[in-house]
This record gives structure tokens, sequence and C-alpha cells, in this order.
């Protein structure tokens, strides 16, 4: 990348947000540990140091070496980084009286500073604070106030450094926007060209200078991530590379032979491979998921690693690896505790001697479908709803047979139809039927029947972290219930998970 802005990460949950209201206004950055970042050189044009759980009084508070940056490089610091920026040169930074959290609105705005250029008078913004700042460094002065906090905002007066107390970040600091148009745009220089097709252009690219003839083995999985790294590897060294699809008997009704075909008029060289009795039979007594999803995964790499030693020369594992999940496993806390493992072939590259190239790991996921669109993905491909890679092993609760998959594919067929029918699918993040290990009495005709109840499934999200459940209209639940019950036998009783994440998740197991 030719300029970017390095975010230093103090442990805040709103880190990653930062970065994406960065990159919405096309300028590139990256996120690492405050204790762990590069030497900025002249490809970066300002750093940002986010929040914290900390406080900078607290005994093992975060504390980042600044000696190559501040004074050097425009230096935005936004909540626990601008209480460090002051405690730290001279200032004095205590506990408020009360915790300052909430909706707070600026009363005083000094518009000469660059920083807070075109804002609104009494613009609201986000407090997030235990501590506040009492008094600045001799050579740092305040640009804006609320009317509990004298030090909403400041700047130094010799160098390009700032402070903010509050969090522009998020949605409820109206002009955040605003101000981090200021910070990038009048006080960075930067020239805010990084865009979906810059992106596509310069890594194609690199891939070319990087893998020149060599082969790359990549599999798909029908979702976002991995069909628009396969469409950038292949725009890079066209049949060199190689995708397998694996049918592990655990995908939606038809899903195999659709997205198979889909990917063949997409113009990759694609085999697909059909191995679903191997997995279900793999699955047989098994009810608890994580054994689940570790027996479907063991059969992915198996299947994977089977099918790709048939190929020759093969140098590279292509993979869909995306930003998160690389911040993740350099966070500042090291990754987060397991709340369920995924099945990925992040244990092929040992085994076979694989170079693993990743070509989408610099993107969020609202990113990766720009990128898809902007390379003429088909919108069918894009606007998927995540699938969990274990498939309806984990959407069939407790033990899988052939006959609950059946049971399960049908409910599910029937719920998705209609969900595009009436125009939902675009408002939905993900949805899915969850096959129920209860029976219930019901009545068919005169008949008395005992037979499976089916869960909908429906939430809204924007990144899958949080979620709300999705509120479809009666009269729709109602036709899909119908139908459902009517047409497969063996369910008799159809519900609605109303549940939130959190505390539930979006899967049920």
């Amino acid at each position: 990348m030719s300029e970017k802005v390095l975010i230093l990460d103090f442990g805040s949950q709103y880190t990653q947000l930062i970065a994406r209201k960065v990159r919405e206004h096309n300028v590139y950055c990256e996120i690492y540990p405050y204790s762990k970042f590069p030497e900025p050189d002249e490809s970066v044009k300002g750093v940002i140091l986010s929040g914290s759980p900390f406080s900078v009084r607290d005994e093992n508070a975060p504390i980042p070496d600044l000696d190559g940056i501040k004074g050097k490089f425009p230096l935005l610091g936004i909540c626990y980084g601008a209480q460090f920026l002051s405690h730290h040169y001279g200032g004095e930074v205590k506990q408020s009286n009360s915790r300052e959290y909430g909706r707070a609105r600026l009363s005083f705005i000094n518009k000469q500073n660059p920083l807070l250029k075109n804002l609104s008078a009494n613009t609201q913004v986000w407090m997030s604070h235990g501590d506040t700042i009492n008094s600045l460094p001799e050579n740092f002065k305040i640009i804006a106030s609320t009317g509990d906090v004298e030090v909403g905002a400041y700047a130094a007066e010799d160098e390009a450094t700032f402070g903010l107390q509050f969090h522009p970040e998020v949605y409820h600091t109206t002009e955040g926007k605003t101000i981090l148009y200021n910070f990038l745009s009048e006080i960075c220089k930067c020239s805010m060209d990084w865009t979906p097709e810059t992106f596509v252009e310069t890594t194609v690219q690199e891939l070319k200078n990087k893998l020149g003839e060599d082969r790359v083995v990549l599999g798909l999985s029908g979702g976002v991530d991995s069909t628009v790294a396969a469409i950038l590897l292949h725009r890079a060294i066209g049949e060199n590379l190689i995708c397998i699809f694996v049918d592990n008997g655990l995908l939606r009704k038809d899903e195999f032979k659709t997205v198979l075909d889909s990917y063949q008029h997409l113009g990759l060289n694609v085999i697909g491979i059909d191995a679903g009795e191997k997995f279900i039979a793999d699955l047989e007594g098994i009810t608890d998921p994580e054994a689940k999803r570790k027996s479907i995964g063991k059969n992915f790499i198996e299947v994977f690693e089977q099918e790709a030693k048939r190929l020759k020369n093969i140098a590279w594992l292509g993979q869909g690896t995306i930003y998160p999940d690389v911040i993740e496993s350099v966070s500042v806390n090291g990754p987060s505790v397991t709340i369920k493992s995924h099945h990925n072939v992040g244990g092929l590259p040992d085994k076979m001697a694989l170079k693993v190239v990743e070509p989408l790991r610099l993107l969020f996921k609202d990113e990766v479908r720009r990128v898809g669109y902007s390379m003429g993905i088909p919108a069918s491909f894009l606007k998927r709803h995540p699938f969990p890679g274990p498939g309806l092993g984990i959407r069939i609760l407790g033990e899988i047979t052939p006959e609950k998959i059946r049971l399960c594919q049908e409910a599910d067929d029937i719920y998705i139809k209609a969900l595009h029918r009436y125009g939902l699918y675009d408002r939905i993040w993900q949805a899915g039927a969850i096959l129920l290990p209860v029976q219930s009495v019901g009545v068919m005709g005169d008949e008395r029947t005992y037979e499976f109840v089916v869960a909908l499934r429906a939430v809204t999200s924007t990144d899958g972290m949080t979620a709300d459940w999705g509120h479809l209209p009666h009269e729709v639940l109602s036709q899909i219930s119908n139908d459902i019950i009517n047409k497969v036998r063996g369910i008799n009783r159809v519900v609605y998970d109303i549940s939130s994440k959190p505390p539930a998740t979006i899967e049920w197991e």
C-alpha cells in the first residue's frame, strides 16, 4: 500500500470500528497491539491511539513507546489514548466523581482548529470513561468542552498531536465521521484513494509477482470470502488455480450442484467432491456439538488433503482469511476465549509442505463484498447469508441421521425460498431451520401424529459479533409454518427463535 494510517490497540471494544470508519474515507489502515507495531516509515500518514478498558492510573496500564511517533507524525488519541498522552507528557488524569458514559454535547468548539472544522454547534458526542483529564501538559490547549467535561478535546500548540475524550468512531457521535475526515484529510494529508478497484489492481499485481508460475489449491465453500479470494487468484494466475468444493452431505438442498455450476460459469477450475457418505457415517452416535464439529473438520481436512495430493506441482494453499481473523490472532489480550471451534484447513500446510496465500487478509467482511462487486461477481454469491462450516451438522441438534438431514434440508429450503419470495432475504444477516431433538403431538386430518419440531432462526447484524432476532411479518411466518408442516412429512410443529446475541448465539450449536 502506498500510504496508510496505523491504529495502536489498547484493548478497546471499538478498535475495529475505528479502522472501519477510517477505511470508509478510502484510507487504508492497519491495527497493531500498542506494544508491538512497526517502525513508521514514509508510507505512514498518521497514527491513532485507541481506547482501553484500563485506566492510565492503573499499575499495569498499557504504555506504548511513542518516541518514533509523537511530534514526527500526526497523532490522534481517543479516550484512553487521549488520557495517556496527557498523563504521560505532564498533564493530570483523575478519577471522575461520576462515570462519564453516554451522550453529551459539545458546549464549546474551537472551529479554527483543523480537527474540528465544520462541526455544528452543540453537536452530540459519546463519552465512555471513568477517568477525566484534569489538566493538560504545558503546550496543549483545550479545543472542545461539554457541560461536564472541560477537556473534551485538545491539541498541541507546536505539533500535530490531538486528543478526544469521546469516541468519534461510534454511531452516537453524530459528526464523528467529519472529525475523522478532518484528521485524515486536513491533518494527515491522505490522498483518500484506497478503493475496491485500486485494491483489486494492486492485489492482482502482487499475486502475480508472488506466485509467478506456481500452482495454488483453494477450498471453496460457496460463501463470500472463499469466492472472492478465488476470483482474485484466478485473475492473477488463471488456470494455475485449482479449486476444490467438498460436499460433506450437510449442505442445503441441491446446494452442491447449484453452487458447482455457478462456479464453473465464473470460469473457475473447480473439482467437486461428493464425500457425504463418509462424513455422515462418521457422525453416527455423536451428539455433542464440539465432537460433531471436530469430526466434520477432521474429515474435511482428510478429503481435501487426499484430493489435493492427486494434483501435480502444487506450491501454495489459498485461503479466504479476512482481517478480523488476523487482528484476533495478534490482539492485545491474545485470541479470545473459544466459544466454539471452527473447522478450516489450517492443519494442511505443514502436512503438505504448502505455503499459504491469503489475498483477503487486509479486508473486513463488508469490504470483501465491495471488492467482489467491483470484479463483477454475481450478487447471488455476494449476498449469500453466512453458512456454518459444519453445515446442517450443527443445525440438527443431537444425533445426525440421513432422515433428519432430509427433514432439515426440506424445511430450510421452504424457509429460504419464502424469504426470497417475500423480499426479506437481503434484510436478514443469516437465516436457517434448526431441527430439534424432540417430537411433539399433532393432529393431521383425523390422525394423531408424533413428529419432529423445527425452529426457524433469522437475525440482523453488521458483522455477526452481535445480532438481533429478525422481526419477520407474522403473516409470512404463518405461511412458512403451514408450508413446512403440509409439505415435509415428519415435521408437525414450527417455532420461531426470538433470542438476540448476546446472550444467545446465532447458531444453536
